[in-house]
């Protein structure tokens, strides 16, 4: 990395900015629909394409959409250079466009489904490729940008692609949105999912409720368990967030199965309660408990590397007139996990600023788009 010495900020233009990620936002594109994903897909690639970008576009598989790679028209592609991730799906189901995410400005404000997480940083990772091919001027190192298809359900088919470009990068950014005004992510938890099938044995609940074994019983003292392993001091949150089971209100349910989330700080803690979870036993001894998964999402740490970049990134931002803060560590999973884990140093968290990952009121702040936009393009001619 060079010093930070006062350079020209790049003159970017907010309105240009907001209308692309208008036409990103409303292509809804949520995990599972790998139809709709790749309508989008195909607009990213036509939009990268204008401009020279070099693509490689991975065939989903298990139901998920493509994965698409661009690389600068500059670069050698086996040099190693800047690796950008940004996600293209949602979690907000076809039809949140019309109806609970209108696309809206009011004020400072922008709705829209997905985009704050994270359609707005994802956009920008392309317009900041844009702007130089636009100028005719190229960066120091290659710049690769990564556009994956189901980062929302944990990048299960993409993770594989994703730590294969990582090899090739010295530096990666990742575009999802900023935290809490303007901060940026320099640490993860890791993210352990897990699903619980239990088996009981079925009775009707009138005439022969001694002959049945209740599996949403047994499943209510295993939630009380899960749940309890829950310890803030340590960071560790543990959260079943699916049940399914019964088959009538008035049968003895055989059936249950549960759907459990975990965050964890350290790889020691996701370890320790990862074996915890999977050796789980029934309370009772007519029911049977089956526990599979793992962690999906490594625990990203701030490292020498990260904070080296994190140091330069915040240097940029002062030129370009504001303080960057970093979030010392935030539960959300991202792809920067994975980066980040093979010791590649990664900076997270430096999309649009907002509020409302997920939510109704899901929105990212107009102001944040130059400013932001103007440190990755900085970000992007000082990394070497």
């Amino acid at each position: 990395m060079n010093d930070t010495t006062r350079s020209n900020i790049p003159v970017l233009d907010a309105e240009e900015i907001l209308a692309g990620i208008r036409r990103w936002v409303e292509m809804e594109s949520p995990s599972h629909d790998a139809v709709a994903v790749n309508r989008l897909v195909d607009m990213v690639e036509t939009d990268l394409r204008r401009i020279g970008a070099k693509l490689t576009r991975t065939p989903g598989r298990d139901g998920f959409g493509d994965v698409l790679e661009a690389h600068s028209p500059w670069g050698r592609e086996d040099e190693k250079g800047i690796l950008i991730l940004g996600h293209l799906d949602t979690v907000h189901p076809i039809g949140a466009l019309a109806t609970t995410h209108r696309f809206r400005k009011e004020g400072d404000k922008v709705f829209g489904p997905g985009i704050y997480d994270m359609k707005a940083g994802s956009f920008m990772g392309y317009y900041a490729l844009q702007h130089f091919v636009r100028t005719g001027r190229t960066t120091p190192l290659p710049v690769r940008i990564m556009y994956i298809p189901e980062e929302e359900v944990g990048s299960p088919t993409s993770r594989e692609l994703i730590e294969k470009a990582a090899l090739k990068a010295k530096y990666v950014l990742v575009m999802e949105p900023a935290r809490e005004g303007n901060k940026c992510v320099t640490a993860r938890k890791g993210v352990g999912r897990f699903e619980m099938r239990i088996t009981g044995k079925a009775a009707h609940s009138g005439a022969r409720h001694e002959d049945g074994r209740s599996a949403i019983k047994e499943a209510a003292r295993q939630i009380l368990a899960i749940e309890g392993l829950t310890d803030y001091a340590k960071g560790i949150t543990t959260n079943v967030g699916l049940i399914k089971g019964g088959s009538g209100v008035n049968v003895v349910p055989a059936l249950c199965e549960l759907e459990i989330d975990l965050r964890v700080p350290t790889a020691e803690l996701a370890e320790s309660v990862t074996a915890h979870i999977l050796g789980l036993k029934s309370h009772d001894p007519d029911c049977t408990v089956e526990v599979t998964g793992g962690m999906n999402r490594p625990p990203y740490g701030k490292n020498e590397g990260i904070a080296k970049l994190f140091e330069h990134a915040k240097g940029l931002a002062k030129e370009i007139g504001f303080d960057l803060q970093d979030v010392p560590l935030t539960g959300g999973g991202s792809d920067g996990n994975f980066t980040a884990a093979m010791g590649i140093p990664t900076l997270d968290g430096l999309g649009a600023d907002g509020r409302g990952p997920h939510a109704l009121d899901e929105q990212i702040y107009y102001s944040s788009l130059v400013p932001h936009a103007q440190l990755l393009v900085r970000l992007l001619e000082t990394l070497r």
